[in-house]
């Protein structure tokens, strides 16, 4: 029934940008935080950025802050991260996910049972 569909990865030299979308079905979306994870190789998945319900309040991890910007429109079920100054660090698999409930930062991957397919993000130097 949910459903999160994320898209815009690629392949990027560093210092470039990319743009990440993640289209959701199936929930009240304006009621649930978002938040962006990424998960490279051989690491456990990790929290990047998050925003709260109406978009106003968000949070970035030490290692992105600066550099990623969370964003939500509400109108279209979709949250958004712009990856500006980008690190061969940050090679990997990018999903977003959601919760109602949740306040604390940083977001937990292992609070969600369910995940999206993904998009591949990979930096090259």
């Amino acid at each position: 029934q949910v459903q999160l569909v994320e898209s815009g990865g690629g392949l990027v030299q560093a210092g470039g940008s990319l743009r990440l979308s993640c289209a959701a079905s199936g929930l009240t979306f304006s009621t649930y935080r978002m938040g962006w994870f990424r998960q490279a190789p051989g690491k456990e998945r990790e929290f990047v950025a998050g925003i709260r319900l109406a978009g106003g309040s968000t949070y970035s991890a030490d290692s992105v802050k600066g550099r990623f910007t969370i964003s939500r429109d509400n109108a279209k079920n979709t949250v958004y991260l712009q990856m500006n100054s980008l690190k061969p660090e940050d090679t990997a698999v990018y999903y977003c996910n959601g919760d109602r409930y949740g306040s604390r930062w940083p977001m937990k991957a292992a609070d969600f049972g369910s995940w999206g397919q993904g998009t591949q993000v990979t930096v090259s130097s």
